[in-house]
């Protein structure tokens, strides 16, 4: 059986994390969230007090702290060296500062080839903002969700408050529209749609809508997963 590569980008909570998971676990495929790799360095730039501008020491970060992932009764967890930091990564300040460590080359350089290796087989489904672009721009299916600024505030706000994060709507609202504005006119690997995805619009739909949608398009290309 055909084991191939699928690639999610977008933006900010436009739904990408979600469906991916959920279509790694329908396909019997590893999932990669390229976002908590990023995230995790921004952690252990806060913890360390790095400035978000060194870009060497934060390089510097990963052969000291490796990034992992574990699959638990809970979901994924991700992991520096020994230590948990799924809950941690999702914080405000790192949410506030990811953008910037993620702008990094060099940075962006170190994680990349470590998401390829793990996609080097296939038989995996990768979510972040340049994977259909730059990580895997070989990749036999690529998507790219968007979703209107306003769901994607509610979303992240819910999400927030599930997980008792104090969050302000407005605020975050602006947070999102400034991410967006980082990440799409950033020089490394900035965030925009491959040429060859598909994209597909979340707003008002529902997650097994989405998550339909991109099985149709798998289908469509001619691979029975």
């Amino acid at each position: 059986m055909t084991r191939i590569s699928i690639a999610i980008d977008g933006p900010a909570s436009s739904g990408k994390s979600t469906v991916a998971k959920i279509l790694a676990k329908d396909f019997n495929y590893i999932y990669t969230d390229t976002g908590a790799m990023y995230r995790a360095v921004t952690y252990l730039a806060i913890t360390h007090q790095i400035a978000f501008s060194d870009e060497t020491k934060l390089v510097e970060l990963l052969d000291h702290y490796p990034i992992s992932f574990s699959q638990e009764i809970d979901g994924q967890h991700v992991w520096v060296a020994d230590e948990d930091v799924t809950t941690a990564i999702r914080q405000p300040d790192v949410t506030r500062a990811v953008s910037e460590v993620s702008a990094h080359k060099k940075l962006r350089e170190a994680l990349v080839a470590i998401q390829r290796q793990i996609a080097k087989d296939g038989g995996v489904v990768m979510d972040g903002r340049d994977i259909g672009t730059s990580v895997l721009p070989q990749a036999e299916v690529k998507i790219f969700l968007v979703a209107s600024v306003t769901e994607r505030a509610q979303r992240r706000y819910k999400e927030n408050l599930e997980k008792g994060i104090p969050t302000d709507l407005a605020t975050l609202t602006e947070e999102i529209q400034a991410r967006d504005h980082y990440d799409s006119t950033r020089k490394a690997s900035p965030l925009k749609q491959a040429e060859d995805a598909v994209r597909i619009d979340t707003t008002g739909k529902s997650i097994p809508q989405v998550v339909q949608a991109i099985k149709d398009v798998v289908n469509e290309k001619g691979y029975r997963l």
